[in-house]
């Protein structure tokens, strides 16, 4: 999901220096949600990680 961000911001420069200005603040708005979406998996994993916890060596 990262990349697909990273992807977006990416499409968003190339459009901005070529001019496409609404196109341009399209991509970054898909690039700001991705990345908000992806920080937040993150952190319930994260979370969820935590208090599951590893069980007893076996």
């Amino acid at each position: 999901m990262l990349g697909w961000a990273i992807f977006c911001l990416i499409l968003a420069l190339i459009a901005a220096v070529l001019g496409f200005g609404g196109l341009a603040g399209t991509f970054v708005g898909f690039a700001k949600i991705l990345f908000f979406v992806f920080v937040a998996l993150f952190v319930i994993s994260l979370a969820v990680n935590a208090f599951r916890g590893r069980g007893p060596p076996v």
